[in-house]
């Protein structure tokens, strides 16, 4: 099989620093990229303020009929078949096409593939069109490469457990792989980034990870290295939940801090945590 693009490009790719990250947080803050996000119900506000708090520009749009409209001429997307309708597949499916006739970059989230088979088929096709990221639970990455999945949205695989299937899923779609856990691991098939930070209430808030699919589209939409733009997002979100955890008794007041520290943490110091290999 002959190489991606994207697979070609990350041949030649210097290695990943926290330096490099750090300005790609600022470049976002500096821009503030439009990022269309169509994402699932239960996380939409969350998602829409995490982007509002890293500086991006959140557009909620998801209906067939407007959909490819906004995906056109917008920074980025993302695509989250969290709770996923008939309706909204077609508007996904809608605004795929048009960003990849603009050249705008999107991010795929395959929440809770491998059991469920419409939403299974959908992350399938929309992996073989070549998204700039493919984002989620260890479970979720092995299940686009013909894995079990989890239970719901729940991860029963570790990232350490899928690192070869994220290795394959960045091969075969000429894509990054970001697998969410306890420590992080992004590849684009050749380099290999950790974050090392992150803190467990992280994952008992709803949306924290749904947010994250869209905070890496935002820094997509600044960098064409798409696991710099990986590493930047997920590093800001790990770092700032360590902040909030060590502010905060309980998960209510945790989510409110989560987003404080994601407004005002220094750049540097949320990308600190990046670890290059």
């Amino acid at each position: 099989m002959t190489s991606s693009p994207a697979r070609t490009a990350s041949e030649s790719r210097p290695p990943i620093t926290p330096q490099a990250a750090a300005q790609v947080l600022r470049d976002v803050r500096a821009s503030a990229p439009l990022v269309q996000c169509l994402t699932n119900i239960v996380v939409a506000n969350f998602t829409a303020n995490v982007l509002l708090a890293a500086g991006a520009a959140p557009a909620m749009v998801d209906s067939p009929e407007e959909a490819g409209i906004l995906a056109g001429v917008a920074s980025a997307v993302l695509i989250n078949l969290g709770t996923l309708t008939t309706a909204q597949e077609a508007g996904m499916r809608v605004a795929v096409a048009a960003a990849d006739d603009a050249g705008v970059p999107w991010v795929l989230d395959p929440v809770a593939i491998g059991a469920l088979p419409m939403r299974t088929k959908l992350a399938g096709d929309l992996a073989e069109q070549r998204p700039r990221v493919i984002r989620g639970n260890a479970s979720e990455i092995a299940a686009i490469v013909g894995g079990m999945g989890g239970r719901g949205v729940d991860s029963t695989a570790t990232p350490d457990d899928a690192a070869g299937a994220a290795a394959e899923v960045a091969r075969r779609f000429g894509t990054v792989a970001a697998v969410s856990g306890a420590l992080d691991l992004l590849t684009d098939g050749r380099r290999t980034v950790r974050i090392a930070a992150g803190n467990a209430l992280l994952t008992k808030v709803t949306g924290v990870g749904c947010s994250l699919g869209a905070l890496i589209a935002a820094c997509s939409a600044v960098t064409d290295d798409a696991l710099l733009a990986s590493a930047a997002a997920t590093s800001l979100v790990c770092v700032a939940g360590d902040v909030a955890a060590a502010r905060t008794v309980g998960l209510g007041s945790f989510a409110v801090a989560l987003l404080d520290a994601i407004s005002t943490l220094d750049a540097d110091a949320a990308a600190a945590a990046v670890v290059g290999a």
